[in-house]
């Protein structure tokens, strides 16, 4: 197996528009749908611009990214960052709070598909939803990256034309009534309704998540240098326009929550509105693909993080920088992600997003600490703004999303981030050994 190891490495085939797509694939952008009632009732009816909160608290962290995957074009995200930048011993712990984000994420996707499902068959039980999902996500993974990316990218493409329909509805019924049109000048808050943005604005970090994730197909990516920054920066602006294009529009058809029978559930009720139950139909199997495409994305990505922890020893070799001779995959990786995703069936989904909010908080706390951390051991201070002033924002905006995370959170958080700690003991003998390969230059792969 060894040798195995030294032989294979992974082959260059993702190119711009695969990436993306991975990317948007990862963000599930379909979820707006299912958080447009509940934001809509805490920002009283502010959601476009509570998106525009979040794109601004984390453009300085996209930015951060987009810096040190052009000095670093390598799989390997966080964890790669601060074994660079700081020290080993803190890019085994930051890769392991890390991980915990990415190992949600499939579990988030089968609960959802599972809800999805069960609404149209309701006897079949929800743990054979959650395992054929999870199951039939392993095994495209392990085929092979160029055909995951193509159905990933297909299923992108078929939500995009379920929400070019949406918008069309949304637009064909507000001509009819042009009052309700939203004025932009209601966008803007208050400052009665300010206070009501902040916690709005936390319920959809995660819808940007994403950019920072595609940082890991570095290794497959061709020129992944110029490739990977670009790409982090159409995510960003990309999400930001299709999140505020879509919501102006609800807004504007629902201006208060209170309109909604259940405004937990809202978005079945603006389908039935806009197109019947017809297209209710196609709305909610455009959700499903959604799921499946999100599940797609954050497996292939979470085996790629294990990947470049295990290759230069963070992780055991043996098992976790094993390439598979023909497909290239990162075969073990991927089983293990799938064998955890499954713990799922005992997860509900806010347990498991209250799991990918510390890890990513965790990832782009760290990202920006790197930036600085460089700045500072230069002698000579490069560019003010970009090496200093931006990470700086983008750490001060990452600190008032961990104030807005819930107890749960932090004490889940807290324990995976002590048996981090454990681990970390355990495997440098209290930091008398090495923790990594450090004569290993990933970018030679000797």
């Amino acid at each position: 197996m060894n040798n195995s190891t030294k032989q294979v490495a992974p082959e260059r085939q993702l190119r711009m528009k695969h990436v993306v797509a991975i990317g948007f694939a990862y963000m599930a952008p379909f979820a707006v749908f299912d958080t447009f009632g509940i934001v809509s009732h805490v920002t009283n009816g502010l959601v476009p611009l509570a998106y525009c909160i979040v794109f601004i608290s984390i453009l300085f962290t996209a930015l951060s990214y987009r810096k040190l995957v052009q000095k670093y074009p390598i799989s390997g995200s966080v964890y790669l960052y601060t074994k660079r930048i700081i020290h080993p011993y803190a890019a085994i712990l930051v890769g392991w709070v890390s991980f915990i984000a990415y190992l949600a994420l499939p579990m988030i996707n089968a609960l959802l598909a599972s809800v999805y499902l069960s609404s149209g068959f309701p006897n079949v039980p929800k743990w054979v939803w959650v395992i054929s999902l999870i199951t039939f996500i392993t095994l495209m993974n392990c085929v092979g990256i160029k055909i995951a990316t193509t159905l990933n990218t297909w299923l992108v493409i078929l939500q995009f034309i379920v929400v070019i329909v949406f918008i069309g509805l949304c637009l064909k019924d507000l001509l009819t009534t042009p009052a309700q049109s939203m004025p932009i000048h209601d966008l803007l808050p208050t400052p009665n309704e300010f206070p009501t943005l902040l916690p709005g604005a936390a319920l959809l970090t995660l819808s940007f998540v994403g950019f920072d994730a595609i940082t890991n197909l570095c290794d497959e990516t061709i020129r992944p240098e110029k490739t990977i920054p670009k790409a982090i920066i159409l995510l960003a602006i990309g999400g930001l326009v299709f999140f505020v294009v879509v919501t102006y529009l609800m807004q504007s058809l629902f201006p208060s929550a209170s309109q909604f029978n259940n405004y937990e559930a809202a978005s079945p009720e603006i389908a039935v509105h806009l197109g019947g139950n017809l297209f209710l139909a196609f709305f909610l199997g455009a959700a499903l693909l959604s799921c499946i495409a999100s599940g797609l994305a954050s497996q292939l990505v979470a085996s790629r993080f294990l990947y470049a922890m295990g290759r230069d020893g963070a992780l055991p070799k043996q098992v976790f920088s094993y390439l598979h001779p023909r497909s290239k995959t990162p075969l073990f990786n991927i089983l293990i992600v799938g064998l955890l995703a499954t713990t799922a069936l005992f997860l509900d989904l806010e347990k498991a997003t209250a799991l990918v909010n510390f890890g990513a908080f965790s990832a782009f706390t760290f990202v920006n600490i790197c930036v600085l951390y460089a700045y500072f051991k230069r002698k000579k201070k490069p560019a003010f703004f970009e090496n200093f002033l931006f990470p700086f924002l983008g750490l001060v905006f990452t600190g008032f999303l961990w104030i807005s995370l819930n107890p749960f959170s932090l004490f889940i958080g807290g324990i995976w981030t002590l048996l981090g700690i454990v681990y970390l003991i355990s495997t440098t003998r209290f930091f008398k050994k090495a923790p990594v390969d450090l004569h290993y230059d990933e970018l030679s792969g000797m």
